[in-house]
């Protein structure tokens, strides 16, 4: 069964288009790249799988679950991490993982091995006692990207996973990224403005501009498909394309 499957997907927005009947399928177990510049629809994209807005016209499905239809089931089987998440600042970092983890949570063994993943995930160490309105931008992200994948899901949406990570942070998380779908067959759909990133992570990649994908392949295949050296100019060789 495919994870991510998207069909004719097209979301409009008074006269705006921001996705333009789109299609693309996401293997079960791949780490799958939406890639393109702000304003591309990719976002709008990630929010539709994940339930939070519906289309205008088309389908997309979760695991053979419709994200419109079946919303519950696809929720049950996903985490989703946006660009821009926060966390209660009121709230230590531990505290806050194990509100998340106990609404998932099957037992308490459970909730325990949640905590103890996000720990090793975020690598905030004794930080994790502080209140998360001590904390720094990046150390934010790191508790957020720790929540989302402490669940494990069948599913990882991820908005610019290492955003505001400095350079051994965004290694650490991406290395943890190949663990968790190696280890635990967790399929992960991610965006990113980093095409090294993209390059390390991504098995395969969709470069989407205006709300058309107008690339689709592996990195390697979408770089070869402009003669391009590297992913950075394989995606400024296809944006001006399209």
């Amino acid at each position: 069964m495919n994870a991510v499957e998207v069909s004719k997907l097209r979301k409009v927005y008074s006269t705006i288009v921001a996705v333009d009947d789109i299609d693309f399928v996401v293997r079960e177990g791949e780490v799958f790249g939406l890639i393109g510049p702000n304003g591309s629809g990719k976002t709008t994209t990630l929010r539709i799988l994940a339930t939070l807005i519906r289309p205008t016209s088309g389908s997309a499905k979760v695991f053979g679950h419709d994200v419109v239809s079946e919303a519950e089931e696809v929720k049950a089987i996903i985490s989703y991490l946006p660009e821009e998440a926060g966390a209660y600042k009121n709230l230590t970092g531990e505290e806050y993982l194990r509100f998340m983890g106990a609404l998932y949570a099957r037992d308490r063994q459970d909730l325990e091995r949640m905590v103890d993943d996000a720990e090793e995930i975020s690598g905030l160490g004794e930080r994790l006692k502080d209140k998360t309105g001590t904390y720094s931008q990046g150390m934010k992200r790191r508790l957020m990207i720790s929540r989302a994948l402490m669940l494990r899901p069948k599913l990882a949406i991820l908005d610019e996973p290492t955003s505001g990570l400095d350079v051994v942070h965004a290694t650490h998380v991406r290395r943890l990224i190949h663990k968790y779908v190696r280890d635990f067959g967790v399929t992960v759909l991610l965006s990113s403005h980093n095409m090294l990133e993209v390059d390390y992570l991504c098995d395969t990649i969709a470069l989407i501009n205006r709300g058309r994908i107008l690339a689709f392949g592996t990195p390697a295949e979408v770089k070869r498909s402009v003669g391009a050296t590297n992913l950075e100019d394989a995606f400024m060789k296809v944006m001006q394309v399209g």
